[in-house]
C-alpha cells in the first residue's frame, strides 16, 4: 500500500497478514492477494460522506467487473474498510447492524433499477444485493468474531464485496462447484476451528443469500429477519433524516 498512513495502513497490514496466511479459507481472495489484484476503499465515516465515497468506487468496481474475462486469475473483490471513527460497535451483532445501514443506504442512492432477474426480497432464495445492475456478494468481516475467525480481517469493519456471478462460475451448484465449495468449506473447519455455518449455501436453490453476509460465531438456528428493504417498500428521506439515522444506528451500536 503505498502513502497509507493512519488507520488505514493499519488495516491494511492486518488484512494483508491474514490473506498471507496458506491456512487462509478463502482460495479466492488469497490468490486475488497473491496477484496484487485486490482493490481497496478506505471509509472514513458511517454518514452520508462516506456512502457517497463508498458508492463512488462501487459504482467504478462495477463497471470495471463487466468487462471480467471469466478467468480466476483476474477476478478480485472490492474491500471497503471503515475507520473505528465509523463504526463504534463492539458485538457481531453490533456490526452487522452498521453493515446492513450501509447497504440499505447503498440501495437508497443506486441510481440503477434493481434487476428484474433478482428477486427484490430478501426472503427469497433468488435475492441478492445490487447495485449498478449488478448482483454481488457482501460478506461482512468485523473484529467482534473471535470464534468464526474466517470472518474477522482485523480491527477494522469491512465488507468484501464480490460480483455474484462469480460465485456461480467458480462454486456454483455444478460437480465442480460442489468441489470447490467442499474444500473451502473445509478449510473454514481447520481455521476456525468448528465447522462452517449452516447458513452457508448454494444461490437460488433455497438457501438464503442475505444470512450468509453475515454470520453469527454460533452454528445455530437462526430466528433473526433480513432488515434490508428494496426501494418499493420505503420512501425517500430528507438529509435531515439521514443524520438522525445515521446517529440512531451509531446508538444502536453502542447498546449491543
Amino acid at each position: 500500500m503505498e502513502g497509507g498512513e493512519g488507520w488505514q495502513r493499519i488495516a491494511f497490514e492486518e488484512i494483508a497478514e491474514r490473506l498471507a496466511d496458506p491456512e487462509f479459507p478463502c482460495v479466492f481472495s488469497r490468490n486475488a492477494f497473491r496477484k496484487r489484484l485486490l482493490r481497496f476503499v478506505f471509509v472514513a465515516d458511517g454518514g452520508s460522506e462516506g456512502i457517497r465515497v463508498l458508492a463512488a468506487a462501487l459504482t467504478e468496481y462495477v463497471e470495471q467487473a463487466r468487462a471480467w474475462d471469466g478467468r480466476l486469475d483476474t477476478a478480485y473483490p472490492l474491500v471497503a474498510v471503515f475507520s473505528p471513527d465509523a463504526v463504534s460497535a463492539d458485538s457481531v451483532a453490533g456490526h452487522h447492524a452498521f453493515g446492513w445501514h450501509v447497504l440499505q443506504e447503498l440501495h437508497r442512492v443506486d441510481p440503477a433499477p434493481w434487476p428484474a432477474e433478482v428477486a427484490s426480497s430478501p426472503d427469497s432464495a433468488t435475492w441478492s444485493m445490487c447495485f449498478a445492475g449488478m448482483p454481488l456478494f457482501c460478506n461482512m468481516s468485523n473484529p467482534a468474531h473471535k470464534i468464526r475467525r474466517s470472518r474477522n480481517l482485523g480491527s477494522h469493519f469491512a465488507l468484501v464485496i464480490n460480483p455474484r456471478e462469480r460465485f456461480d462460475v467458480f462454486a456454483g451448484d455444478t460437480p465442480s462447484g460442489r468441489r470447490v465449495r467442499s474444500n473451502i468449506r473445509n478449510r473454514i473447519h481447520r481455521y476456525d476451528g468448528i465447522p462452517h455455518s449452516p447458513q452457508l449455501g448454494s444461490y437460488g436453490v433455497g438457501d438464503l443469500e442475505w444470512l450468509q453476509y453475515g454470520l453469527t460465531e454460533e452454528n445455530a438456528e437462526r430466528t433473526d429477519s433480513c432488515p434490508f428493504e428494496p426501494r418499493d417498500v420505503f420512501t425517500p428521506r430528507t438529509s435531515s433524516e439521514d443524520v438522525q439515522e445515521t446517529q440512531e444506528t451509531q446508538e444502536t451500536q453502542r447498546t449491543r
